[in-house]
């Protein structure tokens, strides 16, 4: 019997948080081994465990995983979320790039100066409104499904989640003008592996705050 998956990275969101996502919606219990200072991401480099000198990395199928989208990608595969072809996989990858596009804007707002902070929520809300929801409202309308890409879970609608879920924290109703990603978001939410993983004490980590910019910046010095 194999362990459970164990997570190397900081406290925070950051790029594990999908991962973890990933993992929660497979139903797949994870230990975490949080990296608190300097010298614990040290000690990992110097172990050798890490491919490029960088984290997240997940110790899963006695494989010692790096690269966010490589463990992602794994993940999903092993887990039955990547679709049932080639074509169905190439769709969950176009969905999740996008995705991804909008998160990374979120992920380094907390990072960025006071003074353009304000300009870059604008410009998240904005490409938010008019270049990625509208793809995701057409899609589940052509397709007609309450997944996104054939008629099941995959890792695309977990993404799409996490993904308005992270939105509606920068602008809470910025899904007013999209009533089928509103009832996406009410469906995929209650899937009992998500619905789990959104209660308090979960896995799931808060927004990133000034407190948890300043401990990250520390441990990865930048």
């Amino acid at each position: 019997m194999a362990g459970k998956p164990k997570l190397h990275y900081s406290k925070g969101r950051g790029k594990m948080e999908s991962i973890r996502w990933l993992l929660a919606a497979a139903g797949v219990e994870f230990e975490e081994q949080f990296i608190e200072t300097k010298e614990d991401l040290e000690k990992l480099r110097n172990d050798g465990v890490l491919m490029f000198q960088q984290v997240p990395m997940v110790e899963i199928d006695g494989m010692k995983m790096v690269q966010t989208r490589a463990i992602l990608s794994y993940i999903a595969a092993k887990y039955n979320l990547y679709g049932k072809d080639l074509k169905e996989r190439a769709w969950i990858d176009m969905y999740v790039e996008g995705t991804t596009d909008l998160m990374g804007m979120i992920m380094y707002l907390p990072f960025q100066p006071a003074d353009t902070k304000e300009k870059n929520l604008a410009l998240i809300i904005e490409r938010a409104t008019n270049r990625y929801f509208p793809v995701y409202e057409k899609a589940l309308k052509d397709h007609g499904h309450d997944y996104l890409v054939g008629n099941a879970l995959s890792w695309a609608d977990v993404h799409l989640l996490e993904a308005i879920l992270m939105a509606e924290e920068c602008k809470p109703d910025i899904l007013s003008a999209f009533p089928l990603l509103q009832a996406f978001k009410g469906r995929t939410s209650n899937i009992p592996t998500i619905k789990k993983f959104l209660q308090p004490g979960s896995q799931r980590k808060p927004p990133t705050d000034e407190k948890s910019v300043a401990v990250i910046r520390k441990i990865f010095s930048f």
